[in-house]
């Protein structure tokens, strides 16, 4: 016999119900956010715990050769497009603020704007986001076909740690990698603001490079570079965990690295907005 279908609820509850329902819904989505979110945390502590040797004859257990290997992969090769990305964008702050600037006579000034703006914000944020595309689908790929192939099985089967084999290589690497083109990506990004101000906007090179090195002071790079490793650490302890809790094959596989760079972005953003109201209330 089957069952009787449920009576549907009364006129005046039916709102109460709906609000149950999306209640329900909120507190779902909000548990499964903090689950993902302390899944990333228990990741990124394992591979610090593992990347921390304990005393200086385990330093080998870092794997030099696997993170000198994933260092060429994340930091060499993406270099051409970060470069020409920040020339862009160097390009692109000198030629919007220069009418305004013109207006009040301060037309030089855009050497301040562009320095700042790239130092502090535009360097990191900029080149962590073209990580995320460049580096950070790629690791989620790869090691999601990696569970796909039952290879992290193999790994275990063998007494082999596939975080400290394959995570931390990775991670690491993107870290200092973060740096190395941060520094690129800044150098690069003044640039471009110093050639169109100098060909286009008729502004004196020597005044420009003047107001370009009085603008900036240890601060502006200190902050620029620390939010660079950790930008470096988000993109790829994300794309790890990502790629290690593949489900469903090639779709999954897919699924992970455009999953990989959307959530990076998103925590791209959420942490540079951390970091300036930190440095906002302190005054660097």
């Amino acid at each position: 016999m089957s069952a009787a279908p449920h009576a549907p609820p009364p006129a005046w509850a039916r709102p109460l119900v709906a609000l149950g329902g999306r209640l329900r819904a909120a507190g779902e989505s909000s548990a499964r956010a903090l689950a993902y979110f302390g899944g990333l945390v228990r990741l990124l502590a394992a591979t610090l715990r593992r990347a921390v040797p304990r005393r200086l004859s385990a330093f080998g257990y870092l794997r030099l050769e696997s993170l000198a290997a994933q260092s060429v992969r994340v930091g060499v090769r993406s270099l051409p497009i970060v470069a020409l990305v920040q020339v862009f964008i160097g390009v692109i702050l000198a030629l919007n603020m220069a009418p305004t600037l013109d207006s009040y006579g301060q037309l030089e000034r855009v050497a301040d704007i562009v320095a700042i703006a790239i130092f502090r914000e535009l360097g990191p944020l900029i080149t962590a986001i073209l990580l995320s595309g460049f580096a950070g689908a790629s690791i989620a790929a790869e090691l999601g076909a990696m569970v796909e192939g039952e290879e992290i099985k193999a790994l275990r089967a063998h007494a082999l740690d596939p975080i400290g084999f394959l995570v931390v290589p990775r991670v690491l690497a993107t870290a200092l990698m973060m740096i190395g083109l941060t520094i690129v990506a800044d150098l690069v990004g003044v640039f471009g603001g110093f050639l169109t101000a100098t060909l286009i906007l008729d502004v004196s090179p020597q005044v420009y490079i003047d107001l370009t090195r009085s603008a900036v002071d240890l601060t502006d790079y200190l902050t620029g570079l620390s939010k660079s490793v950790v930008f470096g650490a988000i993109v790829a302890t994300l794309a790890c965990y990502e790629g290690l809790n593949v489900r469903g094959g090639a779709e999954g596989v897919g699924r992970a690295t455009t999953t990989t760079v959307v959530k990076s972005i998103v925590a791209l953003i959420g942490a540079d907005t951390v970091f300036t109201a930190v440095f906002y209330v302190l005054g660097w």
